[in-house]
């Protein structure tokens, strides 16, 4: 049943882990979960989480499509900067779906205050760095509102939080803090900076006008409810069904 690490050592978990897993009805996304978990020392709470976000389905969704067998079978694959960009990132955890009205300031301080959820929630490899991160340009400041940092891909990843819909002039300035960060922070063995823009509105097509084609700057999703998990997966078997996969 749990064939992946079955054969290695059928106990990396415990019990209470298998009795959640048991319920998982997929293989591949059973074999999936209990990868993560036991790679990712996840408790229980952890791995209810993550399973009731739909942290397999979105992660698929979220990747490219030859990987897809790949990630059953070793779990989340973190390679190239593509591979931490989760669409949508779920962060219900932050509490502010009951308020029916929050800033973008308020929305950073929830995320530090959770910060250890928020970082699960973004990936593997993720290290926070520091927070309204301020710089000089030409007698110019700007404030990045997060900054990362992901061992696995050894490059700082620049976060700024939207509330309203994501506008392409905010391309632009994650665009400068990116080239900043390249030109003035990171060192000569590290790889080039990621910006992430985390709005709560976005528009594919808007994002890849704007965009050249080798920008190192993505736009993600975030969302405060818990997805509907019956309909990912719909969605994920008609992606999947595009290739035959």
């Amino acid at each position: 049943m749990f064939g992946k690490l079955k054969k290695e050592n059928p106990f990396r978990l415990s019990w209470s882990h298998y009795l959640i897993l048991m319920r998982v009805k997929n293989s591949e996304e059973r074999d999936f979960y209990e990868i993560e978990a036991a790679e990712g020392n996840w408790t229980v709470r952890t791995l209810q989480r993550q399973y009731g976000s739909s942290f397999y389905e979105r992660i698929l969704l979220s990747t490219d499509k030859d990987k897809v067998k790949e990630i059953a079978q070793k779990g989340q694959i973190v390679e190239k900067p593509q591979d931490v960009v989760k669409d949508p990132l779920v962060l219900e955890f932050l509490g502010l779906q009951e308020k029916p009205e929050y800033s973008e300031s308020e929305l950073e301080t929830r995320i530090i205050d959770h910060l250890q959820d928020f970082l699960m929630e973004m990936g593997k490899g993720f290290t926070f760095v520091d927070r309204q991160k301020r710089f000089t340009f030409d007698e110019d400041s700007f404030k990045v509102d997060l900054v990362l940092y992901n061992r696995l891909l050894r490059c700082f990843v620049l976060l700024d939080l939207k509330i309203g819909k994501l506008k392409h002039q905010d391309l632009g300035q994650m665009q400068m803090y990116v080239n900043y960060y390249d030109r003035y922070e990171k060192t000569e063995d590290e790889n080039p900076t990621i910006g992430i823009l985390l709005c709560s509105d976005k528009n594919d097509s808007m994002v890849e006008l704007t965009l050249p084609e080798d920008a190192n700057i993505y736009a993600a999703k975030y969302e405060l409810y818990l997805p509907d998990k019956k309909l990912l997966q719909r969605k994920l078997e008609e992606w999947l069904a595009e290739e035959d996969l």
